[in-house]
């Protein structure tokens, strides 16, 4: 593919004899491949030319891509030249970019398009323009297509060139605030609400059941602070404290079993004398 646009000089007023449309848009062969296809074929191939990847997704692109289209298929059925057509497409871009590059307002820019036609149907003039190789009746019909193609919708080309489009929202996200279950003796709400004579004869005697006798377990349950006591005074007690506890009570054991150990031989002597006393010799 040739490249597109290529420059040729700079812009200069008509009367100097200097080209206004300054772009070549498409090369003469690709005007003439172009020339040679059906409408469905033109619009692929432009979109080849043009380097239109996001048709699906680009709203600028697919407009464009019929801008152009609609306006070679209209030059074709014109009968145009192939440097007629050549010429219609160049302007048709150089009008588009005064839009959309420069901002150029729609008087300006009619003010460029009668620059480029200025000297129509003649030639070999100082006054002639870049689009002299059309007849005055081309000029009339060319004029009057740029008129419904573009110059009627040039505010919503400038709206779409020059005014920022909000990104599509693909997602969402929602937080939502569930209503707190019912606390008796407050009723539900009224999307979970009962009749009253029902809520009053089962639902609020039996919440007074319940908590009457979650009070009485709650009697009989131990005091929480003499657990709390005991057991601080438990764990005050050291291991050291256990032995010599232990070793007391083993003393006091062992000190009363020899006491009695003691007491039988004397108590045994004792029983012995007096027995001897009381027998005759």
């Amino acid at each position: 593919m040739e490249a597109l646009g290529q420059e040729e000089g700079q812009d200069q007023d008509a009367t100097s004899g200097k080209k206004v449309i300054s772009r070549t848009f498409l090369s003469f062969s690709q005007i003439t491949a172009l020339s040679e296809q059906n409408e469905e074929e033109v619009q692929k191939s432009l979109k080849e030319f043009l380097n239109f990847k996001h048709l699906n997704t680009s709203f600028k692109e697919a407009i464009l891509l019929d801008y152009y289209t609609a306006g070679f298929w209209w030059a074709k059925e014109m009968n145009f030249s192939l440097i007629q057509l050549s010429g219609f497409m160049d302007l048709l871009n150089f009008l588009l970019e005064n839009l959309s590059d420069k901002h150029m307002s729609l008087g300006d820019n009619l003010k460029e398009l009668g620059r480029a036609m200025a000297g129509t149907g003649e030639t070999n003039t100082e006054s002639s323009g870049d689009l002299n190789f059309f007849s005055i009746e081309q000029a009339k019909a060319v004029i009057d297509y740029l008129n419904i193609s573009l110059f009627k919708h040039y505010k919503l080309y400038e709206y779409l060139f020059h005014s920022p489009r909000e990104e599509l929202v693909t997602s969402n996200e929602s937080a939502i605030e569930l209503a707190e279950p019912a606390d008796p003796p407050f009723p539900a709400l009224l999307e979970e609400g009962i009749p009253s004579g029902i809520y009053s004869s089962f639902i609020t005697s039996l919440t007074a059941a319940e908590t009457g006798s979650k009070g009485s377990d709650q009697g009989e349950q131990p005091c929480p602070e003499a657990d709390s006591f005991e057991v601080d005074s438990v764990a005050a007690v050291t291991a050291e404290d256990q032995k010599s506890a232990e070793y007391e009570i083993a003393n006091e054991i062992i000190g009363n079993l020899e006491a009695d150990i003691n007491e039988k031989p004397q108590m045994q002597e004792a029983a012995y004398t007096s027995e001897k006393l009381k027998s005759p010799e």
